[in-house]
């Protein structure tokens, strides 16, 4: 299912096209048991993606003031060339807006989680030759802010649908939890009305085949054309817990503590419409099941310009600034 999300290269502003078990044996009982540890020590996570290189990007200590978020996920580390992380792929790692928008989000008592990956722009995982190096790309990233968790959006068809390219992330991710005790990691990917793809099915059954051990699965349900978002949100995470039970034999709340949504506040490429009352409505569901992440795309979009369209810079629909925000720190 192709969906239509807003994402940028570092010259330009674009909307563009994205990629819209087995038994548990007694082998696989020590993963499993560890996986539940796992999601038992996972804090639940609210954090808006915020973008430094798009949308007029907001002071990120405001959006704090006003709405109470503590956490970002700023957007997007990419390859500068071969296996070398940058911000978008062109601002420097450290040193610029997106290090200083860092800095200022940590002196207001928050911290960041960044996003590796997206739609548009060179990414790591096709690049880095081997998964020891991808796991050093990220490492770059995990030492330059002392990081305590990293966001994979693995969406784009070079990285999602590439088996070979979509294993290599994995086994990154396996070499960078055994290197980071703790450390907390997240695989964002699209999805289906009623849960995961094909594709995303893969990824879950190899990420446990491979022993990436992710702690948070993230879904992005929006652009299905929907009359009610709130409905197709609910059906497609019921369908990827679903699956997680299925794959590591998880219990209902063990499954549900592994899943994360990032929505699409406002309207979404396809028109489709996330009130503030719906995604209240979203919040609450996930709260009340045990969730482990809200995000949604993005803060630059949370501000209120009705009839405005599909924009970067605010979410197409009357709405008070940052209340999206607002709503998911109550998460």
């Amino acid at each position: 299912m192709s969906r239509i999300r807003f994402h940028v290269s570092a010259m330009s502003v674009a909307l563009v096209m994205i990629a819209g078990g087995c038994a548990v044996t007694a082998k696989d009982d020590s993963t499993t048991s560890a996986n539940s540890v796992t999601s038992a020590l996972v804090a639940k996570r609210s954090e808006p993606y915020l973008y430094m290189g798009w949308g007029d990007p907001p002071s990120p200590s405001a959006v704090m003031n006003a709405s109470g978020v503590r956490s970002f996920t700023m957007a997007f580390v990419l390859s500068s060339g071969g296996c070398n992380p940058a911000w978008d792929g062109s601002r420097p790692l450290t040193g610029g807006v997106d290090a200083n928008a860092i800095s200022e989000i940590r002196n207001a008592g928050g911290d960041i989680v960044p996003s590796f990956g997206g739609w548009s722009g060179n990414k790591l995982g096709p690049n880095c030759a081997t998964a020891s190096e991808l796991a050093g790309a990220y490492q770059k990233v995990i030492d330059a802010y002392q990081l305590k968790a990293i966001d994979i959006d693995i969406e784009n068809t070079d990285e999602f649908e590439n088996p070979t390219v979509q294993d290599r992330i994995l086994s990154a991710l396996k070499i960078v939890k055994d290197n980071n005790p703790g450390i907390v990691t997240i695989a964002t990917f699209g999805t289906t009305t009623s849960g995961p793809n094909d594709t995303g099915k893969r990824l879950i059954d190899q990420s446990k085949a491979l022993g990436s051990n992710i702690d948070i699965f993230t879904l992005m349900p929006f652009d299905f054309g929907s009359s009610n978002i709130y409905n197709d949100t609910v059906g497609a995470a019921e369908g990827l817990k679903s699956k997680l039970q299925s794959t590591f034999g998880w219990s209902d709340a063990e499954a549900y503590g592994h899943i994360g949504i990032s929505g699409m506040n406002g309207l979404s490429d396809q028109q489709e419409m996330t009130s503030v009352e719906t995604w209240t409505q979203i919040r609450d569901w996930a709260r009340g099941k045990g969730l482990a992440r809200l995000a949604f795309w993005a803060a630059n979009r949370d501000r209120g310009c009705p009839g405005g369209g599909v924009v970067s810079n605010c979410s197409g629909i009357a709405q008070s600034d940052w209340e999206f925000s607002r709503v998911t720190a109550g998460f």
